[in-house]
């Protein structure tokens, strides 16, 4: 039974990834005055509450920040125990797998819900990374059609309008509602943005309460993007890809449980709790790359960086920056269709700057900016693929763009990872006959642009690589 990949749409919590940009060999050498690179715009901060990182900790893998799903017994009846235990959780969840939380549903029932490991934590070589973006999760089919399958096996279980049913209730509502609107054309890919379009048209402005028929229609286009690791948020001014998610970043994260929640009382509750979630996301630092490196590579290619790269991605070390810098999109020549889809919807845009995720003074914003954020780049060993996309499978193909596939194939094997040419081994391939083959020449899915790396010598492109292993 595929149920459980029915759970993975309770984990999409806005994690969309910034695509990565360099900056031209042309603007280092430039006697222009100081300040943004031609094409660039500064990304302005907002204040952040303070929160306990250990509590937000354990609210993350343990809480009832989404508080239905399938009753416990059921759900180890299909699914069985997890007992490699790997974030060493106690009791109930004890025995299930990193990814999903044993809760109390508001009437008491014990539940399994997804939490947000789902969608940001995942291995490499065998190692659970949390915060790294989950690129392997498969969204590629309409998991509404399970619902009817789910209904039939908790009322056989424990009955009709028995209190199990009730707990499991506004799960099977939302999968009903979301599922024909987030399906994803290739695996590995998210479709968290539409997600929220989705549950914010269901929703109430003021109150939160859930509306079985949407308020404002619902874009047809379903467009995805790769998931950005957690620990670049700490840098970042504005949460999102095209520079949306402007404000208070707990409130944005905790839209999460729009998913369940009954009102905004319980939204009220969740949103306290996200600001603990958001200083544990903050002191989460990269993973070191695990391999031996080249020390003279090394430093050559740090000079190849600072000359291209640092204008816009900041620099690293000792005394780090980060410019937090908009590019445009003629400038970066990426993929232009995310930026234009999704949170720039009119009809999202009105509703979340008018709702209850707009009230100071903790407010958040949703404007979207005519371009992409050039991301930090710590830890961007271990987040391939590339672009906001992920249509570029490693920084070899990243920064020489001649080499990009228009088809490509991976195993989705965590340990299949190429740590030489830093991302996934793939396999070329003459055309899309799978939803596991990366199809380029999809709207929205083009590996065009980023092409700064372009004007570098093999040696310099591969000494940049070496450096770029060790930030």
């Amino acid at each position: 039974m595929k149920v459980k990949f029915s759970l993975l749409l309770l984990s999409l919590l806005f994690g969309i990834i910034f695509i990565q940009s360099c900056k031209k060999d042309d603007d280092a050498e430039s006697e222009e005055p100081a300040g943004p690179p031609v094409g660039t715009s500064f990304m302005e901060p907002s204040v952040q509450r303070a929160g306990n990182s250990a509590v937000g900790y354990d609210y993350l893998i343990n809480g009832d920040y989404v508080d239905a799903g399938i009753p416990y017994d059921l759900y180890l009846t299909i699914f069985g125990e997890d007992n490699n235990n790997l974030l060493n959780r106690s009791g109930d969840n004890a025995l299930l797998s990193p990814d999903f939380t044993a809760l109390n549903a508001p009437n008491g029932v014990r539940v399994v819900a997804a939490n947000c490991l789902q969608c940001h934590a995942q291995k490499i070589n065998g190692e659970l990374i949390v915060g790294l973006g989950n690129s392997v999760a498969d969204f590629t089919t309409d998991q509404s059609a399970l619902v009817s399958t789910l209904d039939l096996a908790v009322q056989f279980t424990y009955g009709a309008g028995s209190p199990e049913e009730a707990a499991y209730q506004p799960f099977g509502r939302a999968l009903t509602a979301i599922g024909p609107h987030v399906v994803a054309p290739m695996r590995g890919l998210n479709p968290a943005a539409k997600l929220s379009v989705v549950l914010a048209a269901h929703r109430d402005i003021n109150d939160l309460i859930w509306q079985e028929s949407p308020l404002m229609p619902i874009p047809d286009e379903t467009i995805t993007s790769d998931v950005p690791p957690w620990w670049i948020l700490k840098k970042k001014n504005a949460m999102f890809y095209s520079g949306g998610g402007k404000g208070d970043f707990s409130r944005i994260m905790m839209a999460s449980s729009l998913l369940t929640l009954k009102d905004s009382t319980k939204a009220r509750i969740v949103d306290q709790k996200f600001v603990d979630v958001l200083a544990y996301i903050n002191s989460i630092e990269a993973p070191e790359y695990p391999e031996a490196t080249d020390t003279d590579k090394v430093v050559r290619g740090q000079v190849i960086f600072e000359n291209n790269c640092q204008a816009c991605h900041g620099s690293y070390g000792v005394d780090e920056t980060y410019p937090n810098l908009l590019v445009s999109l003629d400038k970066i020549g990426t993929d232009p269709l995310l930026a234009s889809s999704n949170y720039t919807d009119g009809g999202f845009q009105d509703w979340y700057n008018n709702s209850w995720f707009s009230v100071f003074p903790s407010a958040a914003s949703f404007t979207p900016e005519d371009g992409y954020v050039a991301p930090p780049l710590d830890g961007v060993w271990a987040s391939a693929p590339y672009l906001h996309n992920g249509s570029v499978p490693n920084l070899e193909t990243l920064l020489n763009s001649t080499l990009r596939p228009v088809y490509w194939e991976r195993s989705f094997n965590t340990s299949d990872y190429d740590f030489e040419k830093v991302g996934w081994n793939y396999e070329v391939r003459t055309e899309a006959t799978s939803t596991n083959i990366y199809d380029t020449s999809i709207p929205g899915y083009g590996n065009n642009g980023h092409n700064f790396g372009d004007g570098l010598s093999d040696d310099d492109r591969s000494d940049l690589i070496e450096y770029l292993k060790t930030i």
